[in-house]
């Protein structure tokens, strides 16, 4: 017997027993634009004012201790925490069985923060659209590293009236023209995640030429924290293919307490993932601060450099390197896949050269010596020292080699 293809659906989620009137109306508007649309409530306390195509009992059965724990709540807040983090199980799961076109949710202030993390969880690609009474402001606590796109109510999302009528109607027909309309590339290319800073911007050009002229599509990212968390979404998105991670800096301020921070699972997707991986120490030497004047009063006395007026580097100790390097091999030593580490021993960044005001050799040579007794190397995790300074065209090369060698040499069709 043939099972029949599962339908997938434009999930419209808000807490009905205070925005039940509003998401039907959406709904509305996303059937008139051709899409099929399933209501979900994410309420917790009042009754529904409108009928959920998915009640919240069933939202609530997704949380890690049973549904008990979002719908017994006394406290409010504790239980708006539990049902997001309920959604994010019931989405993830929705979206795994292949039922979920695209995502629209309303909130204020308590629905916008219930109903952003489950739209982070979901891949890079899938539509998804978020009216918010604080769309207006700063919004990256919500969006993250994650392409959601915010709509901002203008009025409460508090009944339907001329102005919310129209803003509702035009998230609706938005989101119904992303799920109807097939925008997906047809790029056969096999997608590189790269890292960069200006600072070791001639390697990585240098490296995306070379890449560029052998059939891939190079994606360059700004390693920032936002950036590396950005390359490491796509990778756990299925959307890039291998890894040359040239400049690791996030590492630096993850350590040392810079603004640029990694957080704690950089590298833990792509070593799961097992995908072709490179890397390098690029901008290791320094740690990122915003204008001179917020440079923390206990790093006064250090080594500091005005990149512009606001951003100041601060170079690296040898003692930090030495952190930096067990922090990187604590990951590294749990990968699986084929991955190789290239040390460029004349200087990590533009700064670090002969004659330039990060160049420390002792400092370098921590970093280095300590990696290399720190990572356990095997035939399919290895460490490579070369006589080059990272922005060296032989130092690119090195790593572009390096690369074709871990991934077969070819640009096929894509193995997920």
């Amino acid at each position: 017997m043939t099972s029949l293809p599962v339908r997938k659906s434009i999930y419209a989620i808000a807490t009905m027993d205070t925005k039940g009137e509003e998401i039907a109306y959406v709904a509305e508007c996303a059937r008139a634009a051709g899409a099929t649309v399933v209501m979900v409530d994410v309420g917790t306390k009042l009754a529904p004012v409108a009928q959920p195509d998915v009640p919240r009992e069933q939202v609530a059965a997704f949380h890690s201790r049973g549904s008990d724990a979002v719908l017994k709540h006394s406290d409010r807040g504790q239980a708006v925490t539990a049902m997001s983090e309920a959604l994010v199980g019931f989405l993830r799961s929705a979206h795994a069985e292949g039922r979920v076109a695209g995502v629209i949710g309303l909130g204020g202030t308590g629905g916008t923060a219930l109903i952003a993390p489950a739209l982070r969880a979901l891949p890079i690609g899938l539509p998804k659209l978020l009216v918010s009474t604080v769309a207006s402001g700063n919004t990256a606590s919500y969006v993250g590293c994650c392409d959601i796109t915010m709509m901002y109510s203008v009025v409460d999302v508090a009944g339907l009236n001329r102005v919310s009528k129209q803003v509702l109607g035009n998230a609706a027909r938005a989101v119904a023209g992303m799920v109807t309309e097939d925008v997906c590339s047809t790029d056969s290319r096999k997608a590189l995640g790269m890292t960069m800073f200006g600072v070791t911007t001639p390697c990585v050009t240098d490296v995306r030429e070379q890449l560029e002229l052998r059939g891939f599509d190079c994606l360059v990212f700004h390693a920032t924290g936002t950036g590396g968390q950005s390359m490491e979404k796509l990778v756990s998105s299925g959307m890039i293919d291998g890894v040359l991670d040239i400049t690791t800096t996030e590492v630096a301020d993850e350590i040392v307490g810079g603004i640029f921070r990694a957080g704690p699972v950089r590298f833990d997707v792509i070593l799961e993932r097992g995908i072709p991986y490179v890397m390098s120490l690029g901008a290791v030497d320094m740690v990122n601060f915003g204008a001179m004047d917020t440079v923390p009063t206990e790093f006064h006395r250090r080594k500091l450099h005005i990149h512009n007026s606001e951003v100041t580097l601060m170079r690296t100790t040898p003692a930090e390197n030495r952190r930096i390097a067990r922090w990187i091999a604590g990951k590294v030593n749990r990968s699986w896949a084929p991955l190789s580490i290239l040390i460029p021993e004349v200087g990590v960044s533009a700064l670090d050269a002969p004659g330039q005001p990060f160049h420390d050799p002792e400092a370098d040579a921590a970093l280095f010596e300590e990696l290399e007794a720190a990572v356990s190397q095997t035939d399919r995790r290895a460490i490579r020292r070369l006589p080059y300074h990272i922005n060296e065209r032989a130092f690119a090369s090195a790593l572009v080699d390096e690369y074709l060698s871990l991934s077969g040499g070819t640009n096929a069709d894509r193995e997920r």
